[in-house]
């Protein structure tokens, strides 16, 4: 059984494995319905999608009409002014057939002129607070991908009291330094301040390279082995308090379920850098290299 833990302060208790509902970005409806039984039946009662999923908040809209008060819900608004997120919050609550979210996040908020356009006067951000006022969203939380994305939550935390953050994490991340650093600091800032912490990227193996042949489910290369997939997920659940996001990848949900299921053993570092070398596991983003999607 997964195990479940208060998200942040919000009073749910979250499975600490939630549903990335990218996988659903283009999948077929009867595809897409017979996959969110199977996150059901392994006890997934948080789902977390975002309005640039191509169609994945229409694939869920079945589901939550049968379910909606089983799961909390989560999305996001790329859009960085107010009138833009509030027309795109209002798109998806229609593309859903929902009422509510429980969660609305300010999507991969890392760069810093469009982090004072979303926090500042006129931005992304007061759109969310009246929109949480109106009863349209009950919590606001933040995203981001790259090596500047704990940093800048932070910076985000001291402006304003998001109640989630999102940022990856996996060996190869915390195997650089500065990022280590930074993400300690935000752990540690989350703690202290009752805010979810949720993390992406747990079973990223690297970036695609030309040469790579067969389907592309995401736009990175994920580990497919049962083990090292084991031990991805259970490196990530090591970590008391912190969430697991599954990967826009379908096809390896069952193997992120089954591992999220059984009880966590923290892997060895030997283990861990065996898995990198037999499957040529590398950081997705480096700073001043490789640090966009």
């Amino acid at each position: 059984m997964i195990e479940r833990i208060p998200f942040g302060r919000t009073g749910h208790h979250s499975t600490r494995v939630l549903f990335g509902a990218a996988a659903l970005a283009s999948m077929r409806q009867e595809r897409a319905d017979a996959l969110l039984e199977q996150v059901r039946a392994a006890g997934v009662d948080h789902v977390d999608t975002a309005a640039s999923y191509g169609d994945a908040e229409l694939r869920l809209a079945p589901f939550l009409s049968r379910r909606r008060a089983e799961v909390f819900l989560a999305t996001k608004t790329g859009q960085r002014t107010a009138d833009g997120a509030r027309a795109e919050l209002e798109r998806s609550l229609e593309r859903m057939g929902v009422e509510q979210v429980d969660l609305i996040q300010l999507h991969n908020l890392v760069d810093e002129n469009e982090w004072q356009t979303a926090l500042g006067p006129g931005g992304a951000l007061e759109a969310l607070v009246r929109a949480r006022d109106e009863g349209l969203v009950r919590f606001l939380g933040v995203t981001g991908h790259g090596t500047q994305a704990p940093a800048m939550h932070l910076h985000a935390l001291e402006r304003f009291p998001f109640d989630s953050v999102l940022a990856p994490y996996n060996r190869a991340m915390m195997a650089q330094p500065e990022y280590a650093a930074d993400f300690e600091r935000l752990d540690a800032a989350c703690r202290a301040r009752g805010v979810a912490l949720q993390t992406i990227k747990s079973v990223a193996r690297r970036r695609w390279r030309d040469e790579d042949t067969g389907k592309r489910f995401s736009w990175y290369m994920p580990l497919r082995d049962r083990d090292a997939i084991r031990r991805a997920v259970h490196y990530v659940l090591a970590r008391p308090g912190v969430f697991l996001n599954s990967s826009s990848d379908a096809t390896i949900l069952p193997l992120i379920l089954e591992a999220a299921s059984l009880p966590v053993v923290a892997p060895s570092d030997d283990d861990l850098a065996r898995d990198a070398a037999d499957f040529g596991v590398e950081p997705l983003f480096v700073r001043g290299v490789s640090d966009s999607i």
